[in-house]
């Protein structure tokens, strides 16, 4: 999952940067809302994580704008901003969640895979596809009941394909989810990642259409 994190502080910015990426996540992050509006404008995102008080542009004026241009992605508003009109104004604005400052990192998290479910119509963090099960919350995988070991890269790599069963998804678009602007990506990499998971769950679980991308059967 590729995620887009709006904040001018460094010292929070570097903060939820480095709890994300232990997470797994692939994060970029932007100082100010004329570079958050300039991402989106390039950049397709999972979930964007947003401050308000931002320079050059506000946070509010961003939300309201990428929705204007119709883009769907989950907002969430992560800000000092602590009134009920505050509130108010933000979910108004068409944000999808409203966290204040301070913050525990494990509610950040939480909310961050709520709204990435609801995205996908999931209620749990749990991912069933026939023999297989991904936990979201652990990140455990397995197969008929057994545990089966990954990889952060794997394990990103078969929730991409699992979020859209029978769904062909895009090597460039594997490759966005799962790196940053400042990652060096080998041109066989996610080759590499799906042989993996192959010999892990079966060489006909994760199938190839060839010139395009890879795909997970539909559940039966």
């Amino acid at each position: 999952m590729r995620l887009l994190l709006v904040e001018d502080d460094p010292m929070i910015g570097d903060s939820i940067e480095g709890g994300l990426r232990a997470e797994n996540y692939a994060v970029d992050w932007v100082r100010d809302g004329a570079g958050a509006e300039l991402a989106l404008s390039t950049q397709a995102y999972d979930l964007v994580l947003l401050d308000l008080g931002l320079p050059r542009k506000q946070g509010m004026d961003v939300l309201r704008g990428l929705r204007a241009r119709g883009l769907d992605v989950p907002v969430l508003i992560v800000t000092a901003r602590d009134s009920t009109a505050d509130r108010v104004q933000g979910l108004d604005a068409g944000a999808d969640d409203y966290l204040v400052k301070p913050f525990d990192l494990d509610e950040l998290l939480a909310r961050i895979r709520a709204l990435l479910r609801r995205r996908v119509s999931r209620t749990t963090s749990i991912i069933r596809h026939g023999r297989v099960v991904l936990d979201l919350a652990s990140h455990e995988a397995s197969l008929d009941g057994a545990a089966v070991t990954l990889s952060a890269r794997e394990f990103a790599v078969l929730r991409a394909l699992l979020d859209e069963p029978g769904s062909v998804v895009a090597k460039s678009v594997l490759e966005e989810k799962l790196y940053g602007w400042n990652a060096e990506v080998e041109s066989n990499t996610i080759d590499v990642y799906v042989h993996h998971l192959r010999k892990k769950f079966g060489q006909t679980f994760i199938q190839t259409v060839r010139g395009v991308g890879y795909k997970v059967a539909a559940a039966e």
